[in-house]
């Protein structure tokens, strides 16, 4: 969303979050190496090596995994990186860059200015993929942050526009 001018100014709805990242690593890892994990494991590989982009400057290890060879019924080991984990994201990855594309493009003229001086800030828990900010600044020309402590951000603001609900009683939907 863009928000602005005491209220939200635009924004792109769309349905991608962590779980569609988890869904993305149990499909992937179905498909390419014929093993079927749960989604307490998906979400360990997004934690420990997942990453918007297939090289970085400083990657994780490599991360092993169990679950059930899908050929044999027989559970089997083996080592995922990184890399492997940008492919498995990437159409996902690609959609949030169209969303906030659209976003930006949907944005009053007046307030380019602003957004190309401040930038984009990324919230929750997928703020915390490793390059996605690099990914989507790439995409868009702009400088992205990850706001600090992400996981509890929007939980933050909503809690100061609660205690300063007079100040923020114009930004608030009813």
């Amino acid at each position: 969303a863009v928000i602005a001018l005491s209220g939200i100014v635009c924004d792109q709805s769309i349905r991608i979050a962590g779980d569609t990242f988890n869904r993305d690593i149990l499909d992937y890892m179905r498909r390419q190496h014929n093993l079927l994990i749960g989604e307490r494991t998906a979400e360990r590989v997004k934690i420990e090596v997942g990453s918007a982009l297939t090289e970085l400057d400083e990657g994780p290890d490599d991360y092993e995994i169990r679950g059930r060879d899908l050929m044999t019924g027989i559970p089997k080991t083996i080592k995922i990186s990184y890399s492997e984990v940008a492919f498995a994201l990437d159409k996902s990855i690609s959609k949030l860059e169209e969303a906030v594309l659209k976003a930006l493009e949907l944005s009053p003229p007046e307030l380019s200015a602003d957004i190309y001086e401040r930038g984009i800030y990324l919230t929750g828990g997928g703020a915390l993929l490793r390059g996605l900010d690099k990914r989507l600044g790439l995409k868009t020309k702009l400088p992205v942050h990850v706001a600090e402590d992400p996981l509890r951000a929007v939980v933050r603001g909503t809690g100061a526009a609660l205690k300063n609900l007079n100040h923020y009683r114009k930004v608030l939907m009813t």
